[in-house]
């Protein structure tokens, strides 16, 4: 993959804002159909510039006044924000306590960060193939209950350029909600609980809610390879310590003897498997299957930042901005091949725009004899930012369907009446 410097972004930036970036599929998902009257004008977007000057309550009339504005400002991220009852960009002139969120995607927002106590591979910002899985996992989870759950159709996830994914879950009625339903939700898909301080963040009881007993059969399909394997978590005395803080004190020394016998984490794990299920310590009312799976659920299950889905008016990063750390590109991930999705292979901005480039000059001469937007749509077409471009494409068109979906129902109603 292309090396990035961070030096060369603000040149990148005025060639992706002016040829790359996809603005035509941007606006026909913010503008939702039109079917709402300023819907897309009552929006709000930041923008930071370089040396993280922050302007927020950028508000647009169109999708050219948005291209303009990005091609001029070069924003070094672009976050996006709620739908309010006046136009952001006028919020100073409206009367104090007038302006309000009214509507805003559901979102959510998971960051490797949050597993820093659980994974050994990495830490902080830098992330590898081995704990990437922990996304995928989440990613799984969280989509499935949302589907199954939730009943909610329309769910983009996004990989955030860096070190983590956000899903933004679309449907009319869910953009609708109040802080408190948001908050309801992220409630029900939260199970870690608990800062640093706290060794023990899950607690089961003996009646699993459904929702955790499928959470589990996800986690089921990478535990071995991921945590056993890749992450090798009973390697030695330091790391099954900090599994046996998490299991009840009766069964340690049990535990301690057979991790001494045996010599390596799989083996050590199917040893806590047969010591929680034994009919000996099956009477003791926190050992059995739930002991198993409190510890896979620490270790594995989806850590969200709840803050970033409760609030109607906060703030989360768009699709298809640059991360100016990375280079990479904040681009849609088509969650029918999750297992496949590599964020080491996400185009960078100095991959694209060299790709842009690369084209001819005699293709490039008679582009620019052609209309302004048509060369930009083909701009990129020509680079690695083509295939998330259409994953985006798709996942707009399945929210066009069930638009027109809608209005056919409301008017079928209206014609039986």
């Amino acid at each position: 993959m292309e090396p990035f410097d961070p030096a060369e972004l603000p040149e990148l930036l005025k060639l992706y804002y002016r040829r790359l970036f996809p603005y035509a599929q941007y606006y026909r998902w913010l503008n939702y159909g039109g079917v709402t009257k300023n819907y897309f004008q009552h929006r709000e977007f930041s923008f930071t510039l370089k040396d993280d000057i922050y302007i927020r309550y950028q508000s647009f009339n169109n999708q050219s006044e948005l291209e303009k504005e990005m091609q001029k400002m070069n924003p070094y991220k672009i976050d996006i924000g709620a739908v309010y009852s006046h136009r952001p960009n006028q919020h100073n002139t409206v009367k104090l306590g007038a302006f309000q969120a009214q509507e805003k995607e559901l979102v959510f927002d998971i960051d490797m960060t949050d597993y820093d106590d659980v994974r050994r591979c990495c830490s902080s910002a830098d992330i590898c193939s081995k704990c990437w899985t922990l996304m995928t996992m989440a990613m799984s989870i969280i989509d499935r209950a949302l589907k199954e759950d939730f009943g909610f159709k329309h769910r983009l996830w996004v990989y955030s350029g860096r070190r983590g994914v956000h899903c933004w879950v679309c449907d009319e009625s869910v953009r609708k909600l109040s802080s408190a339903v948001r908050s309801g939700i992220v409630e029900y898909l939260s199970l870690v609980k608990g800062g640093q301080d706290v060794k023990k963040k899950v607690h089961l009881n003996e009646k699993v809610h459904p929702f955790v007993r499928k959470s589990i059969n996800i986690i089921k399909k990478y535990f071995e390879e991921y945590a056993l394997v890749g992450q090798d978590i009973l390697e030695n005395k330091e790391n099954w310590d900090k599994i046996l803080a998490l299991v009840p004190e009766t069964i340690h020394d049990e535990l301690q003897r057979g991790f001494q016998k045996f010599h390596s984490s799989p083996q050590r794990w199917e040893h806590l498997r047969k010591v929680a299920n034994s009919s000996q310590n099956m009477k003791n009312d926190k050992c059995g299957p739930w002991l198993e799976w409190e510890v896979m659920l620490q270790y594995c299950f989806p850590r969200l930042d709840v803050n970033v889905s409760k609030g109607v008016n906060h703030l989360l990063k768009s699709p298809f901005s640059v991360h100016p750390k990375t280079g990479r590109i904040s681009v849609p991930i088509d969650f029918h091949k999750v297992d496949q999705f590599d964020p080491f292979t996400v185009p960078t901005i100095s991959a694209i725009c060299r790709e842009l480039d690369m084209v001819s000059t005699h293709e490039k001469e008679k582009e620019e004899n052609e209309a302004d937007s048509k060369h930009r749509v083909r701009g990129y077409k020509k680079t690695s930012l083509a295939p998330y471009v259409k994953v985006f494409e798709q996942f707009l068109e399945n929210l066009d369907k069930s638009r027109k979906g809608e209005l056919l129902k409301k008017s079928d109603l209206q014609k039986d009446f």
